[in-house]
């Protein structure tokens, strides 16, 4: 495997796959532009060696074909303001005469961005013909977009297997995701605590089972913690829960206890009348939930009991909240997470975070500079965890 820095991009045409699907609002300007940040350092890297840049991302879910709303067209202002100095050009298309005619002209120190690549389905499908058309505009295949890598896409992976075989490498940006995600996975010291949450059972099921293999500690929280509570004959009142998934959170359960891996699950619960931001709130042990109430944080309690489990790790993963949020009534404890989890990396733990809902609330509280690292794959990152092995690190690691 070729690394990043070793390479010479001097007069190469660097095709570099990044994941500039940021989110817009209803007049098509951009609200984050996290993922656009994080592909700098790869792009003004090449571009200081004197080699040219043909970005390629996609734009979220076109069905259509080209679509006005999709146009990576509403992203050029920004991206030429994140690189001041530097010659940017847009293509309307991918693959057409005018992409092809750009890419052959751009010169050393320049950027080119190709229009969304999903206005072809064959993007999506992995189509190698489309990926060969994509490969002649370059010499070069860069992938710095962890947040497509569980994608078997033309651009995400054909190209390089079939087109770029041996000038194929990582980005910045994706080789730090690589070498976090494989530090926590198969490098963690113990005790090592990986704190679950979200909604459902169902979503971690592959994630939690993988982490049996390696957790000293997992901690549970969010909605799917009252799936386990009833598995165990608690009372949840109205809570979230899957009650097809009862025999399989038993399961985990027992599986953990046989491995003896402790799992953690809140002590107590900020229970609601609704599931409403005015909703009257009280606190209950979580398996002691009234009729007619709900569980949508957790207690002051388990906040505690959670802190003082991340407290003495040494490796923590981070993925999912411990309640609803985004509703400030019951954002405390994810919050207490988020602020356990960077007090623990100050005192020498690793942490990485990841997951769309767990990199939101560390934004949210600001505290993303104060841990180890936090990833801008969202599904990705979740496969990774699960074991699965993602095409877009494949293409290159082989």
């Amino acid at each position: 495997m070729i690394a990043f820095d070793s390479f010479s991009f001097k007069g190469q045409k660097a095709l570099v796959r990044v994941d500039f699907n940021v989110p817009l609002n209803k007049d098509l300007q951009i609200t984050d532009d996290t993922r656009m940040r994080a592909a700098l350092p790869t792009i003004n890297h090449i571009v200081q060696q004197g080699g040219a840049v043909i970005l390629m991302s996609h734009l979220g879910r076109p069905k259509e074909g080209p679509t006005d709303k999709y146009s990576l067209r509403h992203l050029l202002q920004h991206l030429i303001n994140l690189l001041p100095g530097t010659p940017v050009y847009f293509a309307d298309d991918c693959i057409g005469a005018q992409a092809a005619d750009l890419a052959a002209s751009l010169k050393p120190g320049e950027v080119l961005q190709l229009e969304n690549l999903r206005f072809y389905s064959e993007e999506e499908k992995g189509d190698a013909a489309f990926a060969a058309k994509l490969a002649r505009l370059g010499t070069v295949w860069v992938n710095d977009a962890f947040g497509t890598a569980h994608r078997a896409h033309a651009s995400t992976a054909v190209m390089a297997n079939e087109f770029l075989p041996e000038q194929r490498l990582f980005g910045k940006l994706m080789e730090a995701e690589v070498a976090s995600a494989q530090r926590v996975l198969h490098q963690a010291a113990r005790p090592f605590v990986a704190i679950i949450g979200g909604a459902k059972v169902s979503d971690k099921i592959l994630i939690i089972e993988n982490l049996l293999e390696r957790a000293t500690d997992i901690i549970i929280g969010g909605g799917m913690a009252y799936t386990f509570f009833k598995a165990q004959g608690g009372a949840i009142g109205n809570s979230l829960c899957e009650d097809d998934r009862l025999p399989l959170a038993a399961q985990l359960l027992d599986k953990a206890a046989q491995k003896g891996v402790r799992i953690h699950l809140p002590q107590d619960s900020v229970i609601a009348n609704r599931f409403a931001a005015d909703a009257e709130t009280s606190v209950a042990p979580s398996g002691q939930i009234p009729a007619g109430w709900m569980g949508l944080d957790i207690g002051p309690a388990a906040r505690a009991q959670f802190g003082q489990v991340i407290a003495a790790a040494k490796t923590i993963l981070w993925n999912g909240p411990m309640g609803v949020f985004e509703m400030l009534a019951f954002q405390e404890g994810t919050k207490s997470i988020a602020l356990s989890v960077a007090s623990a990396t100050q005192t020498g733990a690793f942490s990485l975070v990841g997951g769309g809902d767990s990199v939101a609330a560390i934004n949210q509280f600001k505290l993303s500079d104060q841990v180890s690292y936090v990833s801008t794959g969202g599904g990705a990152m979740l496969e990774y965890f699960e074991g699965k092995v993602l095409p877009g690190i494949a293409a290159v690691t082989g």
